[in-house]
């Protein structure tokens, strides 16, 4: 019989769509479970200053649907310290919390792993990141409305662009990986995606644009902003000056991209991982992210989980597909 009474929940690093849910799971899952549920606020800045309060199940009423983190979320570099981690430890022996739920990407992982190795202490991680880029699930959390919303702001630009014959380079989130680039840019159709993973040079990219279609009223690049190319301002110099001929314009989509409404698809994941969390714990789960793959739970170790998947075995596949479309 599990010995858990009391589990904390955090949100930290960058916030996506869907973490509010998560914790909804995680509270109401608790519940259920007969145990006690406590706050934590702004991350592991709040483990620091012991911002704890205690949850019900009114907590987390109506915010299924709402973008952002109840919870808050903050970078906190004192976390990255022995004794910060002191001082966190301290704080949830006192408050009597027994386990924690970590609802974050990589950064909270490595984090929450070497605590719980520091200290014996049960973590179960849940990926809470638009950049789907963890191994150990085949989505995470916010990665499903993200795209969405490059999807829907791109269509709108496309509407533009076409009016006036421009060629729009549209720059999407992804510092690391390319995968919110790769897949909105298939669903926009675009002409080009450039993305961390696939080293396509500007030259390339010129390449493209001389030999793509003439008879096209608009043409759509989408670059991530990790892209070696330098992002989308630099990107764009280089062709208007190879291009100056052509109306080109530049868009930062920016942090767009991680507010809004969570997708029903962002919902439902959130709500399993964050049940199947409080039961990963109750069955002796601990420094482990869960997640989804082939629509089966699965446990991952952190640090398995933190090495992001290998999108360079991912990419050539998709980016092939799209530049078949792009004719």
């Amino acid at each position: 019989m599990s010995k858990i009474q009391n589990i904390g929940v955090l949100t930290s690093g960058g916030d996506s769509p869907g973490m509010n849910a998560a914790i909804r799971a995680v509270v109401r899952g608790s519940l259920y479970y007969k145990l006690k549920v406590t706050g934590i606020l702004r991350g592991y800045d709040g483990l620091i200053n012991a911002d704890f309060f205690p949850m019900e199940g009114k907590s987390v009423a109506n915010i299924i649907q709402r973008g952002g983190t109840i919870l808050k979320t903050a970078r906190c570099d004192e976390f990255r310290t022995p004794e910060g981690r002191a001082k966190a430890y301290k704080n949830l022996v006192e408050s009597n919390i027994d386990a924690l739920v970590v609802i974050g990407g990589d950064g909270t992982f490595t984090g929450a792993d070497i605590f719980s190795q520091e200290y014996d202490f049960p973590i179960v991680g849940l990926p809470g990141t638009i950049d789907n880029d963890l191994e150990g699930t085949d989505l995470t959390i916010g990665y499903d409305t993200a795209i969405n919303t490059v999807v829907n702001a791109v269509d709108k630009i496309r509407d533009t662009a076409e009016s006036h014959d421009r060629l729009f380079i549209v720059e999407v989130m992804g510092r690391d990986s390319g995968l919110i680039a790769l897949r909105s840019g298939i669903g926009v159709g675009a002409e080009a995606i450039l993305i961390p993973e696939a080293k396509m040079t500007t030259e390339d990219l010129v390449e493209r644009v001389e030999h793509g279609r003439k008879d096209k009223a608009s043409k759509i690049i989408v670059v991530a902003e990790g892209d070696e190319a330098g992002g989308a301002y630099n990107v764009g110099e280089v062709l208007k000056e190879k291009f100056p001929h052509h109306d080109i314009r530049v868009s930062v989509l920016g942090h767009i991209q991680r507010g809004g409404s969570p997708s029903c698809a962002d919902r439902v994941l959130a709500s399993r991982l964050g049940v199947a969390a409080v039961e990963g714990l109750l069955a002796g789960k601990s420094k482990v992210m869960v997640g989804q793959i082939n629509k089966e739970i699965v446990f991952t170790p952190f640090s398995k989980a933190i090495k992001h998947i290998d999108a360079t075995q991912v990419t050539p596949a998709w980016l092939h597909l799209a530049e078949i479309l792009s004719l």
